[in-house]
């Protein structure tokens, strides 16, 4: 995976956004900046995503920097704002064909070597699945990251090697990523904030009420 590419230095925000019962969604992440989102099941996160991400009509506006949502192709826009969701997609039969070109340090670290850009992706399981679908994105080189619960079907070691690895490469390239939670030792680990949906909005969690 390349790591020549400046740092971002663009925040994104969401401006008065709404989807479903959210209304008014007023946030800014800054880059480097990991913002932890809960909520209960079915209160909308995953939808949230989804709308900052461009894949879901939704009322207000998106900013990347100075780049509005509304100004681009939804194509183009998640080129820069891109989406991990809780289940991947896969659209050619090897794994090699999703990435571009990582590093051997990414694949070692996420319990990976160069023989599994030839594996089928039928033979992967869930869990390889969502490592390699953390690493696809990466390698795109984003300018800003949505996760959906990114370590949901890993064992407690795996999800804290790669909180560790994604944690880095967040401070490395300067992300601003919002990451959906539901482990509040894990937001503790990672977040800088921790916002949770309640009653159509957002709301900050102090510190000592989840570390």
């Amino acid at each position: 995976m390349s790591v020549t590419a400046p740092p971002a230095t663009d925040s994104l925000r969401l401006d008065r956004l709404g989807i479903g019962e959210l209304e008014s969604v007023n946030l800014a992440v800054e880059p480097g900046e990991i913002l932890c989102l809960s909520g209960d099941s079915g209160s909308g996160k995953s939808r949230l995503l989804r709308a900052v991400a461009d894949l879901e009509p939704h009322r207000g506006e998106v900013w990347l920097g100075e780049l509005a949502q509304s100004a681009v192709s939804g194509h183009r826009w998640r080129q820069r704002v891109m989406l991990v969701p809780a289940e991947s997609h896969w659209w050619a039969d090897s794994v090699g064909a999703h990435l571009a070109d990582p590093g051997d340090r990414d694949l070692e670290v996420l319990g990976f070597d160069r023989e599994t850009l030839g594996w089928q992706v039928s033979r992967l399981s869930s869990g390889e699945k969502q490592r390699l679908a953390l690493l696809r994105a990466l390698c795109r080189e984003p300018s800003a990251l949505l996760l959906d619960e990114p370590t949901a079907n890993l064992d407690d070691a795996t999800t804290r090697r790669v909180e560790a690895w994604l944690v880095e490469r967040v401070r490395e390239h300067g992300w601003p990523v919002i990451w959906v939670a539901h482990d509040r030792a894990q937001i503790g680990r990672v977040a800088k904030r921790h916002l949770r949906i309640h009653g159509g909005g957002l709301v900050e969690e102090e510190q000592a009420a989840w570390t």
